[in-house]
């Protein structure tokens, strides 16, 4: 039998990014250790100078007389660099000093009109202003470094996956597959039927490693400027307030828990490539390049817009050399860095979705499906802890014994949630708390499933009766 994971409810569960062990690699080390040592010097950013000139050109142009701090601030170089570049433009009088004040940072610049002819003519050749980017050599010396892949970085433990997964119904050789397949860092599928908590245990895998790395706002790669940092999947770390400032270091770089990026059925070839985005001046990284250093999980294998054995193909390549060919949009392809973690989840089973090149090159493929009673017992009164909701004994016997049972409907764990979500929501339309008792089970079983799915010809208090007396046989036979 399939064995499954307890899906936890979104606005009650734990949250997935959450560490959970105290001996794992936490959020709270020391920046300096993590991110690149600051710039000093127009040389030490590894960039071209006329390109370093060009953006600080670019960025006066847009903001007017603006003050030193605000230039290091947006072009997030350091100020020996900023002032090495405004000397220079004011020695060639493309920029003047519009201000001063007591102190050497206290100082405004503005353009000359011989300075916003020549910001403009940067202005033609790249629309960019921004963060100064980081070289693509660089980029690559700190996905290496702080690569999952490594051969001695650091592995998960026993104690760390058992922590994470103690309450998930899972048999212990299934957990031993899990840990293996992690050990192994060779991608991993997950496969069983809809509900039985595959992508929640694909997503919760991302909770084992959030030792903080490394992110280049963007990365100049020959010409263009590639756009990686995104908040939304690079969410900071919560640091100590001794380790706040961060003056040593390179603020092109920021400091990130390892991403998680969730792709589901609406993948499409499209985005596989660069994306551009003529007003910015930048193009934005596809998905799957911004969960470098993190956890890629592609949900729903076999429904998307991309035939699933092409996807395979190209990603296991890409993971085994280290880099994926991504296309520029009317131009050629670049060969980018790709260090990920990759978890698969399908509805369907391996041999139905891949061909046997594919299934080959994937490390572990794991089933997972229906709960155990016993574990689904315990998921109900756990997910109805979390969300306040009064649970009756005899209503659980009742889904249990009678809605699953005679339905045949298989223990799976997405149940439970939308169950408990649906007496929330008539309890609240009704204006009254939430309670599982049967009649309320039976109200969202039929909205789930229709009231052809209740037990009939009795009714549901007449059931709830049978399974107490039932119970209570039960019982008085063990004693």
């Amino acid at each position: 039998m399939m064995q499954a994971l307890s899906a936890a409810a979104p606005a009650a569960a734990q949250d997935l990014r959450a560490p959970v062990a105290a001996d794992a690699p936490g959020p709270d080390c020391d920046p300096a250790a993590v991110l690149p040592r600051q710039a000093r010097t127009v040389r030490d950013t590894g960039l071209d100078p006329r390109f370093v000139t060009g953006l600080v050109l670019k960025t006066l142009h847009a903001g007017g007389k603006t003050a030193l701090s605000v230039l290091t601030g947006r072009l997030r170089l350091s100020g020996s660099v900023m002032r090495e570049v405004l000397q220079g433009l004011i020695a060639t009088q493309q920029a003047e000093i519009a201000w001063s004040g007591e102190s050497d940072l206290d100082v405004h610049y503005s353009l000359t009109a011989f300075g916003q002819r020549a910001a403009a003519e940067h202005l033609h050749e790249s629309r960019y202003v921004g963060p100064a980017p980081v070289t693509l050599a660089a980029w690559r010396t700190v996905l290496a470094r702080q690569s999952q892949r490594r051969q001695d970085a650091l592995r998960v433990g026993r104690g760390e996956l058992e922590a994470l997964l103690h309450e998930d119904g899972l048999e212990p050789a299934v957990r031993e597959l899990i840990g293996a397949a992690l050990h192994s860092q060779r991608p991993l599928l997950l496969y069983g039927p809809s509900g039985s908590g595959k992508t929640t245990l694909a997503c919760k895998l991302a909770r084992l490693r959030q030792d903080p790395v490394a992110v280049p706002h963007a990365v100049l790669v020959n010409s263009e400027i590639v756009q990686l940092y995104d908040p939304a999947l690079h969410p900071a770390p919560l640091l100590p307030r001794s380790h706040e400032e961060r003056r040593s270091v390179d603020a092109r770089w920021m400091l990130s828990q390892r991403p998680l990026v969730h792709l589901g059925a609406e993948l499409t070839r499209d985005m596989l490539e660069l994306r551009p985005d003529a007003a910015a001046g930048v193009l934005r990284a596809p998905p799957h390049l911004c969960a470098n250093s993190g956890l890629l999980v592609v949900d729903d294998l076999g429904r998307q817009r991309v035939p699933a054995a092409e996807l395979l193909h190209r990603w296991l390549a890409a993971l085994e050399s280290g880099q994926d060919h991504v296309a520029v949009p009317g131009g050629p392809t670049l060969a980018l860095p790709f260090d990920v973690v990759l978890v698969l989840a399908s509805g369907q089973t391996p041999e139905a979705v891949l061909d046997d090149a594919c299934l080959r090159r994937i490390g572990y493929r794991i089933a997972v499906g229906p709960l155990s009673e016993a574990s689904y017992r315990a998921l109900v009164r756990r997910q109805a802890l979390l969300r306040r909701i009064a649970l009756d004994d005899s209503a659980l016997d009742y889904l249990v014994g009678e809605l699953h049972r005679r339905t045949r409907r298989p223990l799976l764990a997405a149940y439970p949630h939308e169950l408990l979500g649906r007496i929330a929501d008539f309890a609240g339309f009704a204006g009254r708390a939430p309670r599982a008792d049967i009649e309320a089970l039976a109200q969202a079983w039929s909205s789930m499933f229709g009231a052809a799915a209740l037990a009939a010809p009795s009714t549901a208090t007449g059931l709830a009766a049978n399974v107490a007396a039932g119970a209570g046989l039960a019982r008085g036979d063990a004693r």
